[in-house]
């Protein structure tokens, strides 16, 4: 099972990247382009798992709470490491400090059961594109810097959720395993 951990995103949100990836996909064809269904908010990518590690999986990670929800707003368009040496484009989010103690705490549950710690910092984003292309092309890289300061919306986030990634010829398609609560609404 090649599975990962992640916060979903609200079709109010998913419409208007919808409407944004639809724009740049015409500006750069060539890319490998994330189906706007597919998108969210990668807490810990944990990669082919034994499906024995399943049950005390979901047990560690049933588990980790925080004292209040995670705000996401989503805001900016940028690419990683930089523009020179482009891999990934992204929508970024300003979140609360919260965020990266989840996602550290996660880190934590499963480095109990032998996954790999991070060894980067976590840096919150959602991944539009990824780019194999040595260069972006200069029509979309004028299209990221025009809408650069673009906000989408915003979440209170509760829960993060399991997820089976199963890589198909079309792209990849995602099946929810568990969906884990890890604060209350108040």
């Amino acid at each position: 099972m090649r599975l990962f951990i992640a916060i979903e995103i609200p079709e109010s949100i998913r419409s208007a990247f919808t409407s944004l990836l639809k724009d740049f996909r015409a500006l750069a064809p060539q890319l490998k382009w994330v189906r706007p269904e597919n998108l969210h908010v990668t807490l810990k990518f944990l990669g082919e798992t034994d499906p024995e590690k399943l049950g005390p999986l979901q047990s560690f990670l049933s588990d980790v709470r925080t004292a209040e929800p995670v705000h996401l707003e989503f805001r900016g368009l940028g690419v990683f490491p930089n523009e020179k040496r482009p891999r990934v484009f992204w929508a970024g989010m300003e979140a609360s400090p919260n965020l990266k103690t989840l996602a550290a705490d996660i880190d934590q549950a499963v480095h109990q059961l032998g996954f790999s710690l991070e060894e980067r910092s976590y840096a919150p984003h959602l991944t539009l594109s990824r780019i194999s292309l040595p260069d972006i092309p200069p029509i979309l890289l004028q299209a990221i810097h025009e809408k650069s300061r673009q906000t989408f919306g915003s979440i209170r986030a509760t829960e993060f959720h399991l997820i089976e990634s199963k890589l198909k010829p079309a792209g990849a398609e995602y099946t929810t395993v568990q969906s884990f609560h890890f604060a209350s609404e108040a």
